[in-house]
């Protein structure tokens, strides 16, 4: 998808957003039709997963349509052009076998080339949390000449600056920081932080089921809670499978938590005097906290009658 035309107020940093949108805005003489054998793929692309049903839909609209957004190539030797956006109009044109495709050349180096297939690919409607969040750290990446993973420690540099724990951090990187983010207009890099960088640690089973838009990224933070892997794997299946609400998913760690703290600490020592016996039974009903089920509040209610005649 090409970006809608964008103000120069928005660019005044310069670089990532001014190379895209001079690179995207072509007139209907700047296009051509390329043969689609002609056409690579870089070694590097933003977009790891692609929607087979919405891939099958594209496909089915250029069938009757042609492909209505051309693609960006860019020349690297001959008559070989590398792909720089559109990947997913090159999959649907390869699988229907067209010999042609619309195209627009750009002579760009290495580091547009990257700038402008990351920022196409964030502006995708469906893009997904983890898509969504790679990609804007690669672009500050790119932008600020540095790794992603620099992006990820200056990023924690900022938070604890903001947090006036006095971490210092260049004023110019702050500014491209936060003009990349304000420019893209999704999120203020507080946020991005706070609620989106951590879910690139999340375990591979909730990246994947993220990528393929299979669960909100609420529900997989609280999903990733669950130390236990084979735990974590069932409920993660049945959230999805079940559609489980928030809710329900919070309910049904806490059961599991709750089970593990009477597996672990077992049955009461009968060896142990009274005394103690009573101290461990009291310190693990107010971790259970059984007595919040109501199949259970009939039983505590009777125990304690008899413990009370006891006395």
């Amino acid at each position: 998808m090409i970006a809608r035309k964008k103000t120069p107020e928005e660019f005044q940093f310069g670089g990532v957003l001014n190379a895209f949108v001079s690179h995207t805005e072509q007139k209907s003489e700047d296009i051509n039709l390329l043969p689609l054998a002609n056409i690579i793929l870089p070694k590097s692309q933003p977009r790891r997963y692609f929607d087979i049903q919405k891939l099958e839909k594209l496909k089915a609209s250029i069938e009757q349509y042609g492909i209505l957004e051309p693609l960006i190539v860019r020349p690297v030797e001959g008559n070989i052009y590398e792909l720089v956006a559109g990947e997913r109009r090159y999959r649907a044109a390869k699988d229907l076998k067209l010999l042609e495709v619309p195209v627009v050349v750009r002579e760009l180096n290495d580091k547009e080339a990257i700038q402008i297939a990351l920022i196409e690919n964030l502006q995708r409607e469906d893009l997904n949390p983890v898509e969504e969040t790679q990609g804007i750290l690669n672009l500050l990446a790119v932008e600020l000449d540095i790794t992603p993973e620099q992006v990820k420690s200056l990023l924690t540099q900022m938070k604890h600056a903001a947090d006036k724990s006095g971490h210092n951090v260049m004023p110019k990187e702050i500014t491209v920081v936060e003009q990349v983010l304000a420019s893209l207009g999704k999120m203020t890099w507080e946020s991005y932080v706070k609620n989106r960088l951590p879910l690139l640690n999340l375990p591979k089973e909730l990246l994947q089921a993220l990528e393929q838009g299979s669960i909100e990224y609420t529900k997989a933070k609280v999903i990733a809670r669950m130390k236990n892997e084979k735990q974590r794997k069932s409920l993660l299946k049945a959230a999805i499978a079940q559609d489980l609400s928030l809710t329900q998913i919070q309910e049904k760690i806490a059961k599991l938590k709750a089970a593990e703290v009477q597996g672990d600490e077992g049955r009461t020592d009968k060896k142990a005097t009274y005394p103690q016996r009573l101290k461990e039974i009291y310190t693990k009903a107010k971790k259970v906290k059984s007595w919040d089920d109501p199949e259970k509040q009939q039983e505590f209610e009777a125990l304690l009658e008899k413990l009370e005649k006891l006395l």
